[in-house]
């Protein structure tokens, strides 16, 4: 019988899973390095693979979960990391998983992970919920997502999830990670973020799901003037109480803006 240790050797990435596996370990050592993991942390990993990350984090944290999809890596990590002091595998979605039923009250909860490329916008978002409950987020994500999510204003990256992770987040650009870090190796460049919640919001959106509703549409033709984008949102004599430029397009308007227009619009 081949061991657990041949069989994860032998592990092809599956494209179903968006699985690129990290292979470059000054990389590797760089991200644990950034993370600066502290042993009384609650540490989360969203989708270990083959547990580049894990074994560094495993040796400075002493209380580890990890989310991880596919099947066949679980009984292996099982194995791997079955000496850890603290170390639970969850065999699950991590689009679905309920974060809250991970924390704990005493511990700082931080969340890690190398998330694949076709769920990274949809899973940010759902982690974003659970924002006031996590000391920080660190991810590898496509190197354009990272742009977008620390954008300004005027720029063309600048967009409705910059909007949205900046409202929740200090947002950190810390490096670049090449294609040849990876196997297989992606068709895109890679980049390490770190997101960091605020404790206090520094803007405050009286209504959320206007604020929400707002920039959605308003980026949905980010083309047109924000008085043209708008106009099926908001009536002529809301538009004319507003101190914006409607004239500018959706990408030159900055969150405090957006956040202002969205009070000044109440609940929709």
């Amino acid at each position: 019988m081949k061991s657990f240790l041949n069989q994860e050797s032998e592990h092809k990435a599956r494209k179903r899973f968006g699985q690129n596996f990290l292979i470059d370990h000054n990389v590797i050592n760089n991200i644990v390095r950034s993370i600066a993991p502290l042993k009384e942390d609650l540490l989360v990993e969203i989708g270990p693979g083959k547990g580049a990350i894990t074994e560094l984090i495993a040796d400075q944290c002493d209380h580890l979960r990890v989310i991880e999809l596919d099947r066949d890596l679980v009984p292996w990590l099982k194995v791997k990391f079955e000496k850890h002091p603290d170390f639970q595998l969850y065999q699950a979605d991590a689009l679905r998983s309920d974060f809250s039923s991970l924390m704990s009250s005493c511990r700082r909860f931080r969340v890690v992970g190398n998330l694949p490329y076709n769920i990274s916008t949809p899973l940010i978002f759902h982690l974003l919920s659970y924002a006031d409950k996590i000391h920080d987020m660190h991810f590898m994500l496509q190197k354009e997502v990272v742009k977008r999510m620390a954008a300004l204003p005027g720029e063309s990256a600048y967009g409705r999830l910059g909007i949205m992770v900046q409202y929740y987040c200090q947002v950190e650009d810390l490096f670049d990670v090449p294609p040849t870090s990876f196997d297989p190796a992606p068709k895109v460049d890679s980049a390490i973020v770190r997101l960091k919640p605020y404790k206090d919001l520094p803007l405050v959106a009286n209504h959320f799901q206007t604020f929400e509703k707002l920039v959605n549409v308003a980026f949905q033709q980010r083309r047109k003037t924000l008085r043209n984008s708008l106009k099926q949102l908001i009536s002529v004599e809301q538009m004319q109480s507003l101190d914006v430029d409607l004239s500018l397009r959706p990408e030159e308007i900055s969150l405090a803006e957006y956040v202002a227009i969205s009070n000044c619009l109440g609940e929709l």
